[in-house]
């Protein structure tokens, strides 16, 4: 239990002895009673709503409701105070004890404390980055990989069990282009001179593929037409580029649970399965659409195609599968490929497109909708793009891929820890600013930086106490803990299990970094009131008793920040 569920459970027992006296009448639903910071913090620690959900079941004034539980409430000891305000919410305050006995907890749970069992089990794929395998990972990638890493750790650490899935998009017309490109450094491999055409793929990424090729076949594909050599390319290039990708997240502490060919849908059966679940709900016809926004008559032709009735579950028009010439669209491997998520059953998934993807949200969710017969919810988060900036100007360029910034040039400037924290410093449908200038500053403007740098120094402060022979205490030593900011820093660790279950609901993994940099900060201030105040030292050598108190609070700040950073796939800093 955690100081918030305890209060809870504590509301609950209230409304229930109400019950038992028949104050409250008997079998009230009390599941949307909750306990939660209240708005302005002036105003106590923790609010009920308790009186103002259960009035009008209960036929009773809110403020009545609210005096009665009050009365209840004010007998357990850690309650301070228990307040009506407005029509009927109850404020509380707490006693110093009651805070101090978070730190007791998360002494005690340490790595476990924030855990949740929300999931219950759930299972849950998480897919992320799905570039397509032509190249190396561009920055934009990069910030869609941090993303989906970072949720699915979230999702693990509340119970979830989570699958992270990469989906290779080998199926499209894109690969032949790799294929081309490929070809073209083969032939440079064996001495020849190449033009690379329009639409080709000129990175110098490319060149120790051409190589390796060449290694491989010789000069088997020289001057040959390319009915020969094309679909051997093709395999030989994507196996190559899913390797570079590979480690490429690797570099980013990134590592898939599967890899989901696009290819592997074709030919197969599977298209036409997950078509033939949708056409037995009888979700998919044949018919012509109505021209796009901004078409004339003159320069559109209609054609007779196959349909998915997608505006059945929300989406704005119905979407095509089948061309007219019997090509299937880019949209009907998407639907097999989710009719087979479903498949293995998983109870919800989470797709991360980029921005330019956002014209797919609605066909996707109405798709999966359909196909699990509304079922298993299908949330797909955006990521917007990342401005990569040294200082003033702008990168654009990579030297390797040859038209952007790669995601192993962001680490090579920064570390995995330092971009991994950065992409999560803004809502993920948030453009991001990522300046790589900034993050090598040793300031509170850095928040890399001022996360990493309260965690050094707390175990800075417990390795110069294990020296001289003081640890941190126990349950018994805790009384230090009394200033009015040593209280709030303590209040803040109490918060960080309902915002790892909020954060986890909502599926925004950023309200962990954001919490984290809070934390530092009430840290660094408490440090800062010590420099000034010799009584709020965390090193009290003639006071062995109080120092092992303020030790296991700094202990337990340090324990949240590692648990924090955990889910980010951020390493906390030892030494700084």
């Amino acid at each position: 239990m955690t100081l918030f569920a305890d209060i809870h459970a504590t509301v609950l027992a209230a409304l229930a002895a109400m019950e038992a006296e028949a104050v409250l009448p008997a079998g009230l639903d009390t599941r949307a009673v909750a306990v939660e910071p209240p708005r302005d913090a002036a105003h106590g620690d923790m609010a009920t709503n308790a009186a103002m959900v259960l009035a009008k079941a209960a036929g009773m004034n809110p403020r009545d409701i609210a005096t009665a539980l009050a009365v209840k409430l004010a007998q357990d000891p850690r309650i301070a105070s228990a307040d009506v305000a407005g029509p009927g919410f109850l404020n509380l305050r707490l006693t110093p004890a009651a805070w101090r006995g978070v730190v007791a907890a998360i002494l005690d749970q340490a790595g476990g404390y924030g855990r949740s069992a929300m999931g219950q089990g759930r299972r849950v794929n998480v897919e992320y980055v799905s570039a397509n395998p032509t190249g190396p990972l561009h920055v934009g990638h990069t910030r869609g990989a941090v993303f989906g890493d970072a949720l699915a750790s979230l999702l693990d650490f509340t119970g979830h069990d989570v699958t992270r899935e990469y989906y290779i998009n080998d199926g499209g017309a894109q690969v032949d282009v790799l294929a081309r490109s490929v070809y073209l450094r083969y032939l440079e491999a064996h001495g020849q001179e190449v033009a690379f055409a329009d639409g080709t793929y000129p990175g110098d990424y490319l060149i120790e593929v051409g190589q390796a090729l060449k290694d491989k076949v010789g000069d088997k594909f020289v001057d040959t037409g390319e009915q020969f050599w094309l679909a051997e390319v093709r395999d030989f290039a994507t196996d190559k580029m899913m390797g570079l990708i590979r480690a490429d997240l690797a570099a980013l502490g990134v590592k898939m649970d599967m890899f989901y060919s696009e290819k592997s849908l074709y030919g197969t059966g599977r298209i036409e399965a997950a078509l033939a679940d949708l056409r037995g709900k009888g979700l998919i016809y044949e018919g012509v659409l109505e021209p796009p926004k901004g078409k004339t008559p003159e320069d559109w032709e209609p054609r007779s195609q196959t349909l998915f009735r997608s505006t059945a579950f929300g989406d704005d028009v119905d979407r095509p599968v089948m061309k007219s010439d019997g090509a299937w669209t880019y949209f009907a491997p998407d639907i097999a490929y989710h009719y087979d998520k479903i498949s293995r059953g998983f109870d919800e998934l989470i797709d991360i497109f980029g921005a330019d993807h956002g014209g797919y949200v609605k066909r996707m969710k109405a798709a999966v909708a359909a196909l699990s017969d509304n079922r298993v919810p299908l949330d797909i988060k955006l990521t917007q793009l990342v401005k990569l900036k040294r200082g003033d100007e702008e990168l654009k360029m990579s030297k390797r891929a040859g038209t952007f910034v790669t995601l192993r040039d962001v680490v090579d400037m920064v570390g995995a820890d330092v971009t991994r924290f950065v992409m999560l410093t803004r809502k993920n449908d948030a453009p991001l600013d990522f300046d790589v200038e900034k993050v090598r500053e040793q300031s509170k403007d850095n928040p890399v930086f001022y996360v990493q740098y309260a965690h050094a120094r707390i175990q800075s402060v417990l390795r110069k106490g294990a020296e001289i022979g003081l640890v941190p205490g126990g349950v018994d030593d805790l009384g230090a803990i009394q200033d009015p900011a040593e209280l709030t820093l303590v209040a803040k660790l109490a918060h960080w299990p309902r915002l790892v279950e909020s954060a986890a609901e909502a599926h925004e993994p950023h309200r962990i970094a954001f919490y984290l940099y809070e934390l530092a900060s009430d840290f660094h201030a408490l440090w800062n009131k010590g420099n000034a105040d010799a009584a709020l030292r965390f090193l009290q050598e003639d006071d062995p008793a109080v120092t092992r108190g303020k030790l296991a609070m700094i202990r337990a700040v340090a324990i949240v920040i590692s648990n924090g950073l955990g889910i980010l796939g951020v390493s906390p800093a030892e030494k700084m």
